[in-house]
């Protein structure tokens, strides 16, 4: 099994602007409790990024992303159906999206928006909902299992939408690419860092929790001793972004090491993961 010197889970966000209140890092390493990365900074995605190339090259650390790192494309043979000209593989989509995405900080709203609206969920004007949402390979066998993922990458409306932190994430992963590897896009690799994405209701789960929302040091702390972490030593109540963090950077560490299948989950083929990616956690 794979052994890494920091597990570190960030709280994405999709947001316009230059700086986000909605990305918070967390990172968890040994078995210390996990702690969070520079707390009440407000992050831009510019800056996770250079911190992000900076840490992974001072030592092999396991970094995830809560944003799909592709919209689906088994279920129909296309990221965006009946246009032209659009890849149809991870890689070349993260730089499909960055040569029409042209929002400040990495944002892609402009994509969603303006590029490619009709292929994305904004309200009732646009008609029935069901029609937009589809899934990737590993999100239905997710919710196959019980996982509850809802969300689909072309739903852009509402506080549970994923699709403008997805697609910013894109920009941000075309970026990383060939400097980092991505799982599973990429092999892992047998020394050195690698980035995974990751869904926060894996870890709840693991730690025997319904699911729900972390507003407070005594709910988070439950869910970290659920995942046989050590509680953290915080000064402050923190926000759901930070617990997220905090939580999911506890549980990849546990299962990075103590689950022998953690990067060789059943369905995973190599086709999925060139075209769709997988969530780390889904076994």
């Amino acid at each position: 099994m794979r052994q890494f010197s920091a597990y570190v889970a960030i709280d994405w966000s999709g947001a316009k602007g230059r700086k986000h209140k909605g990305i918070a890092v967390a990172e968890a390493r040994g078995d210390a409790a996990p702690r969070l990365i520079r707390p009440g900074h407000i992050w831009s995605r510019e800056e996770v990024l250079r911190w992000l190339l900076k840490q992974s090259a001072e030592e092999p650390t396991l970094f995830g992303f809560d944003f799909s790192f592709a919209p689906p494309l088994i279920e129909r043979g296309e990221y965006l159906p009946g246009e032209q000209g659009v890849p149809t593989t991870a890689r070349e989509f993260w730089a499909y999206v960055e040569s029409r995405a042209f929002d400040e900080d990495l944002g892609a709203a402009s994509f969603l928006e303006i590029a490619h609206r009709p292929h994305f969920y904004f309200g009732i004007a646009d008609g029935v909902k069901a029609e937009y949402v589809r899934f990737r390979q590993c999100d239905a066998r997710l919710n196959a299992q019980g996982g509850r993922k809802t969300a689909s990458a072309y739903d852009a409306i509402g506080a549970a939408q994923v699709a403008k932190a997805s697609f910013s994430g894109m920009r941000f992963l075309h970026r990383l690419d060939g400097k980092v590897a991505i799982w599973p896009m990429d092999p892992l690799p047998e020394h050195g860092s690698a980035v995974v994405e990751i869904y926060t209701r894996i870890y709840l789960r693991r730690a025997g929790l319904s699911g729900k929302k972390l507003r407070s040091r005594a709910d988070l702390n439950r869910a970290l001793v659920g995942l046989g972490s050590r509680p953290a030593r915080l000064r402050f109540e923190p926000n759901d972004h930070q617990t997220d963090a905090l939580v999911t950077a506890a549980g990849m560490r546990q299962l990075a090491t103590t689950e022998p299948r953690a990067f060789d989950p059943d369905g995973l083929t190599p086709h999925i993961a060139q075209a769709e990616g997988w969530t780390f956690g889904v076994l």
